[in-house]
């Protein structure tokens, strides 16, 4: 009976059957692709994180130990690939003499390398000109001698004799930072930049030189591993840098503290894990809601048959047939229709991820996609045992046949209305989100060094309220507009249904308590478009200001520190795509004992070759401080740590202690400060300053710039940069934005959120269509009956038409209206709670208008076509509706 009941269903109720299984395949096909994109995610943060390190470790050997004995050791641990010996001592100064003129810096440092230490770590030394075996110096280091290849640099070190050496190349050194650092002290006590002179020496020419060094102090040469690891790391960060940081700790363990380990690896992975954390978050933010809708979506669909479906149980219960059996029948249809929705749940998931990612499984291994989808089965099951078999089986306990078989019931209002439950919803919302977003509020914690990493889950509190809260306020708004509008509905509804308008508001009013539940699932469906595309355009927002903002412009011209070239370089620099040149002064300034940079421009051109925006401000607008710098040249912008620090006020003197170039001491030059700046082009991110560069040459002596800022209108960024350093060669370092967005993005940006974002965008449009277009074809196809005896009262077909049309004029208004409002609101929220995704955070929410209208096109056209076809099924002949229902 069981099949034959199936087969009947197949055949009599096909599209109730479809679009429930239609709705099942939403949230599978949603839920899979979003969790295969978080594993997928993960594993490229992991992978990237290690290829970003150039050196895994750098194991320092401690005083006593044997550095044989060491060596050894680590090149025998499991998971060393490689370990290459390198040594450090520090100059007391370099010096050459080139064409006649003789340059001298001061101290520095020299590295004794291997010869094949290039080979095995190709990240950690880059050749910029000449050769790479023999004596190297770095870019920096090169421009400060004004020296090259085949130049003579006479490298002093303490207790030994100048020792002059032939320069074989210059090279640059990318990670300088991790290179030169203090191994195994904290983050804070670590060199705030790396040095500015460094020589590379080959091994055996480093251990003839620092031999006396060595014989005075041997605590003067540093001896160092650099090792190289091949061990297979954990797919997720957290496990992977937990993994890396236990096998450090065992080699500082089995060495007895021989060694200790500085983990660049592990560094790298510790930034990784929290990225794959704010990826989880992302997942649960932006994809659990749209799960939600989508089985929200299901259990309208199966409830507008719900009437039909309690009638057919109960005439089956009229002609004999036990509960038990029709509550077979009822698990029966779920099943299909779960079954089957998952299975064409999983098939869309597969189409997204080739067409999104070019990948069916989302770049993750067979066993992940699979586990994905067999989870992806369970909510498909139970969306359908919920939407199906649990209203069956509650009316096979609590209705008769007589009543299960009545046609017009009384509805009274649900009782979380009566008690307000909306309002409590929207309060709680209120606090909770004031107190996440607090100052002190941190959505992810992660401890720089603990292996242990935690997320603030009671952020999530108040987006879900906000939703609950939303959806259930306009649920009482709809249902109170159309039982207690009636005068209102029918003087609407009069162009459309001219004399049946009083009946259609009496129709629309008695079913109140539908079309309000359409409202809400169309509303929430465009809330969730609205807050996800705001999100997603917001995050590409923010990091490309971030972007910009790190390498100052579309492209960048460094000069070497040291060099005085002045603001006429600017000429030599407009080669083709070049719109405009800006110079930009970089000083170092004594505020008190802080030592801050200290960045002069030109007020009135600056903001031409770059962007400023008045949220990198405080006390005016960003055209306004400006001003006040060109109308006041000794104006200074200052920090606002710099501000509560020494307690400034508008107009305050702040003397600034600067180097002057003419007597090559410090002066003091008095500012006023005018102004806060928050963040600037090329400023790091603490305490900076920002001047009037005509009034800083001409306190300092000097015009020098410190780099040099080029508009290319935002195209061509790459063509321009290579044609610089071709013109320029190595005495200046050129970078260009599209650098700056792989260098300065977290590794959750260098996923493919593009891709996400398709599929979270697609899969919205999708919802927001289908929860319009085919709730309310549902609905109205319920209810073909009425229509039929409709036009036998003597209803014409254009009055039919408007009823329908009056119906779905409805609904699409109160959605529309709605969801406005929740996605508003909701972006804002998410905007704000997820402040930590965004660097720097946002001063607006980007609104995607161009997907927003396609968004709305689509379900106003779903909309007006389920209308439409309700309409022209109107149109037939009421016997022959009659006789088919």
């Amino acid at each position: 009976m069981i099949a034959a009941w199936v087969r009947g269903l197949l055949r009599h109720r096909t599209g109730r059957l479809a679009a429930t299984a239609a709705g099942i395949a939403l949230t599978v096909a949603l839920v899979t692709a979003l969790g295969s994109f978080l594993t997928a995610s993960k594993s490229t943060m992991t992978a990237r994180a290690v290829r970003s390190v150039a050196v895994d470790w750098q194991a320092e050997i401690q005083p006593g130990a044997d550095p044989d004995a060491v060596l050894a050791a680590i090149r025998a641990t499991p998971g060393v690939r490689a370990g290459e010996p390198v040594g450090l001592v520090r100059s007391t100064g370099l010096q050459t003499t080139t064409a006649g003129s003789t340059q001298r810096t001061g101290p520095g440092v020299v590295l004794g390398l291997p010869d094949g230490y290039r080979r095995t770590f190709p990240g950690a030394v880059r050749l910029l000109a000449g050769t790479g075996a023999g004596v190297l110096l770095a870019q920096q280091t090169a421009a400060n001698l004004h020296a090259a290849p085949g130049d003579t640099v006479t490298v002093q070190l303490p207790g030994a004799a100048p020792a002059p050496l032939t320069v074989a190349g210059v090279v640059d050194l990318p990670q300088a930072d991790s290179l030169f650092q203090k191994v195994g002290a904290p983050p804070q006590s670590q060199p705030s930049a790396p040095p500015d002179n460094v020589v590379l020496l080959p091994r055996d020419l480093f251990t003839r030189l620092t031999a006396p060094v060595s014989a005075t102090d041997p605590a003067a040469v540093t001896a160092q591993i650099h090792v190289a690891r091949d061990a297979p790391l954990p797919a997720d960060p957290a496990a992977a840098y937990t993994a890396v940081t236990a096998a450090a700790r065992n080699l500082e363990a089995r060495t007895s503290g021989g060694v200790v380990v500085g983990d660049n690896l592990g560094a790298a992975l510790d930034a990784a894990r929290k990225d794959a954390l704010y990826a989880q978050v992302l997942f649960l933010f932006l994809g659990v809601p749209g799960a939600v809708l989508a089985a929200l979506l299901t259990a309208a669909v199966a409830g507008a048959g719900a009437d039909r479906r309690r009638q057919e149980q109960a005439l089956l219960r009229t002609r004999g047939l036990p509960p038990r059996r029709v509550a077979a029948l009822a698990s029966a249809e779920a099943a299909v229709v779960g079954i089957t929705g998952g299975l064409l749940g999983i098939g869309i998931a597969a189409l997204a991820g080739r067409a999104a990612f070019g990948s069916a499984s989302f770049g993750v291994g067979a066993r992940a996609a699979l586990a994905w989808s067999a989870a992806a089965l369970l909510p498909a099951l139970a969306v359908a045992g919920a939407s199906v078999l649990v209203p069956a089986l509650r009316d096979l306990r609590s209705s008769t046949v007589m009543q299960a078989r009545r046609e017009v019931r009384r509805a009274r209002s649900p009782r979380w209305m009566r008690y307000g439950l909306d309002f409590v919803l929207l309060a709680v919302c209120l606090l909770v989100f004031k107190a996440s977003a607090s100052n002190q509020y941190a959505l992810v914690l992660a401890p720089e060094g603990v292996p242990s990493i935690s997320v603030s889950y009671w952020a999530f509190l108040g987006p879900a309220l906000l939703w609950l809260g939303g959806a259930l306020l306009l649920w009482r708004l709809t249902y109170l507009a159309l039982a207690h509008g009636k005068p209102l509905l029918s003087r609407l509804t009069r162009p459309l249904t001219g004399t049946l308008a009083t009946t259609t508001a009496a129709s629309m009013s008695r079913r109140c308590r539908p079309l309000a539940h359409a409202a809400v699932l169309l509303a929430l469906a465009l809330a969730f478009a609205v807050s996800t595309s705001v999100f997603n355009a917001t995050y590409r927002q923010q990091a490309e200001v971030d972007a910009r903002l790190s390498n100052g412009a579309d492209v960048t011209v460094t000069q070497p520190p040291g060099t005085s070239t002045g603001p006429g370089a600017a000429s030599a620099l407009h080669v083709a795509g070049v719109r405009q040149v800006e110079p930009l002064q970089h000083r170092f300034a004594y505020v008190g004992a802080d030592l801050q940079d200290l960045y002069g421009v030109r007020p009135t051109t600056i903001a031409s070759a770059t962007s400023l925006q008045d949220a990198y401000f405080a006390g005016g607008t960003a055209r306004a401080l400006l001003d006040r710098l060109a109308a006041r040249p000794d104006a200074l912008l200052v920090s606002e740590e710099t501000v509560k620090d020494f307690r400034l006020a508008p107009g305050d003197t702040v003397n600034l202690r600067l180097k002057d170039n003419r007597t090559q001491a410090l002066h003091t030059v008095p500012f006023h400060y005018a102004g806060i700046v928050k963040e600037f082009p090329t400023a790091p991110k603490d305490s900076f300053l920002v001047a009037n560069a005509d009034y800083v040459a001409r306190t300092t002596g000097s015009d020098a710039v410190g780099a040099f800022l080029l508009d290319t209108g935002g195209a061509h960024q790459h063509g321009v940069a290579a044609a610089l350093r071709q013109k320029l060669g190595p005495s200046a370092t050129v970078t260009d934005i599209t650098q700056a967005r792989s260098t300065v993005g977290s590794s959750l940006t260098a996923v493919d959120l593009a891709g996400l974002t398709r599929i979270e965008l697609a899969f919205a449009v999708l919802l927001a269509a289908a929860c319009g277009g085919i709730v309310l074809a549902l609905g109205l196809a319920e209810r073909r009956r009425t229509f039929a005896i409709t036009t036998v009262l003597g209803a014409t077909g254009r009055q039919l038409r408007g009823l329908v049309l009056s119906e779905a004029a409805t609904l699409t208004a109160a959605g529309l209206a709605g969801g406005t409002l929740v996605g508003w609101a909701l972006s804002q929220m998410l905007v704000k709670v997820l402040t930590g995704v965004f660097d720097p955070p946002p001063a607006t929410a980007a609104v995607p208008w161009a997907y927003l209208a396609v968004t709305v096109a689509a379900t106003v056209t779903a909309l007006a076509s389920a209308a439409l076809n309700a309409a022209r099924r109107s149109a037939r002949p009421p016997v022959e509706e009659l006789r088919e229902l």
